[in-house]
């Protein structure tokens, strides 16, 4: 009961704080108490895939758990989501009188939180990137130009609306199963993925590949922990490499520390959580 009346106060806070025209980029579920963290989930997931971060990390700390519009069962919005995602952020956090929370944000949420503690240092005490990187679309290209990544980023965009359900059924779960070692962590995300809204999806994809932070993270004034996957490109390139990748991305971010996951996949939290946990733990103390 408690925990609901926190999500509704958290809900109120948000719409509250929002202009009369804008409709809520995310929800907000809460748990715990004492300093806050924030989660940010990735590309069409929702806050269960911080369930066992939240039960690792709440009660000592209040943890404030999003999922944004238009993922795994939320409302659509109109317009580009991630800058409003961030916006709202912002008023979130001013309005639930949070001060400077610890941000944590997984793949897509990862980025969000980079461009947010990019936008609004002021608001950040902490930031901690789960396998996510500040210029996706220049991980294999590192010297493309604006044009060529807005390019790729349009033609991903078309692709995944032109295909119908069964091919995008078929991509979505030859692409999860590369990101998750066991069956039923697969099954999870996909059921998260069915429930997530095409467009938004496709949009936010989009926004991820032609946008570059890579000079912009040198504003970033909060400390920064990125842990990184390599087991999903094993077949593809070495460790070495895919830690260079990391390296060079994230060369601009002063006392950035850098950590990559031994066996596990793109989500950590499902197949190596008590890694991921000991290295949050640490940085967090």
């Amino acid at each position: 009961m408690k925990r609901h009346r926190l999500i509704a106060a958290a809900a109120a806070a948000l719409f509250a704080a929002l202009p009369a025209c804008a409709a809520p980029a995310f929800k907000a579920e809460v748990t715990g108490t004492g300093p806050a963290v924030i989660l940010i989930p990735g590309l069409a997931s929702s806050s269960e895939v911080w369930q066992g971060t939240t039960q690792h990390l709440c009660g000592p700390r209040q943890c404030h758990v999003l999922t944004l519009a238009g993922f795994a069962g939320q409302p659509a919005i109109e317009g580009p989501l991630l800058p409003q995602v961030a916006q709202q952020l912002s008023a979130y956090i001013a309005a639930n009188k949070l001060g400077k929370p610890v941000i944590i944000g997984h793949s897509l949420g990862g980025f969000v939180a980079l461009r947010f503690a990019i936008d609004h240092p002021g608001q950040v005490d902490r930031l901690v990137i789960v396998d996510s990187l500040p210029a996706l679309g220049a991980m294999q290209a590192p010297q493309a130009t604006p044009e060529q990544l807005r390019q790729m980023a349009a033609g991903v965009r078309q692709g995944m609306l032109a295909a119908d359900e069964a091919s995008y059924a078929q991509a979505q779960r030859r692409n999860v199963a590369m990101m998750v070692t066991r069956a039923e962590d697969v099954d999870r995300i996909m059921q998260m993925g069915r429930g997530s809204d095409r467009n938004t999806v496709a949009g936010a994809m989009a926004e991820l590949i032609e946008t570059d932070l890579r000079d912009d993270v040198a504003k970033i004034k909060a400390p920064t922990l990125v842990l990184g996957a390599w087991a999903a490109y094993k077949d593809f390139a070495p460790r070495p490499a895919i830690e260079a990748v990391y390296t060079s991305q994230y060369g601009k971010l002063p006392g950035v520390r850098i950590e990559m996951a031994e066996t596990a996949r793109h989500f950590i939290m499902y197949d190596d959580p008590a890694w991921m946990y000991d290295r949050i733990d640490r940085f967090l103390k």
